[in-house]
């Protein structure tokens, strides 16, 4: 049998993989994805799985926006850091859902009804209203992320961030001056995480915070060389080329 976790924060669904073996392991196959465009994707050329456990809010969206294109019939879980919003309107279609940080005795209670009803999703249910209940159709941006320190997990704002630089892996550089590696596929997916009016991909290797700037120099290369209120390894340039987007991203 095989299960597809929806989750954007890398750690978190690589905890949930292993509370899933753990409970389960009649789920012999399991696949992580880390975001809507990844799930569309992936659907486009796989049958789904036997369950899917979708976190609510990811990087580039809410993954109800799932059902507005697909008519998923697999069963669903769905997690979630809160519990203001539609939980009810889930109970009471039938879906299960958890709040984070997942019990793995809760998770293993929504698996073992699924198992035992092979519950299908309700394609009749009004996902629109339940949309609308939970939150604004407008994307939403990570307000904050985890990070591995030690065997800890360390919350981290994102307006703390003061940039995220590839070096022989990717790190956080924080406005107190800490570092941090950051687990994450490419700064493609964190870039898609942030909210574009603090944070500017400025080249291949940097995105920097608004208010992380100290200085932007011009340089005899027509390139610009922006200086941060922290010290970085490297030095962070904007192409001649990115110096129109720039200057309107920084100039709002």
């Amino acid at each position: 049998m095989k299960a597809v976790i929806l989750e954007d924060e890398q750690l978190i669904a690589k905890e949930l993989m292993a509370k899933i073996r753990n409970v389960a392991p009649y789920l012999q196959d399991i696949e992580v994805l880390t975001s809507l465009k990844a799930a569309k994707k992936w659907l486009l050329h796989n049958e789904e799985p036997n369950v899917w456990i979708m976190d609510i809010q990811l990087s580039d969206g809410i993954s109800f926006e799932l059902f507005e294109h697909y008519q998923l019939k697999s069963p669903v879980i769905f997690t979630t850091a809160y519990d203001e919003f539609a939980l009810k309107a889930f109970k009471s279609n039938g879906i299960d859902y958890l709040l984070k940080p997942i019990d793995e005795s809760e998770l293993s209670k929504a698996l073992e009804k699924i198992k035992r009803t092979n519950l299908p999703i309700n394609n009749e249910m009004d996902w629109g209203a339940i949309f609308s209940n939970y939150t604004s159709t407008k994307k939403q941006f990570k307000e904050r992320i985890i990070i591995q320190v030690r065997n800890n997990w360390m919350p981290i704002n994102t307006r703390d961030i003061a940039c995220i630089n590839k070096e022989s892996i990717i790190y956080l550089y924080l406005s107190n001056g800490e570092k941090y590696p950051y687990e994450a596929q490419s700064l493609d997916e964190i870039e898609e995480m942030l909210d574009p009016r603090y944070f500017y991909r400025a080249n291949r290797q940097t995105i920097v915070n608004l208010n992380a700037i100290k200085m932007v120099q011009q340089l005899d290369s027509q390139k610009l060389l922006l200086l941060l209120n922290i010290s970085i390894k490297q030095s962070i340039d904007v192409s001649r080329e990115k110096i129109p987007s720039f200057k309107k991203w920084f100039n709002q």
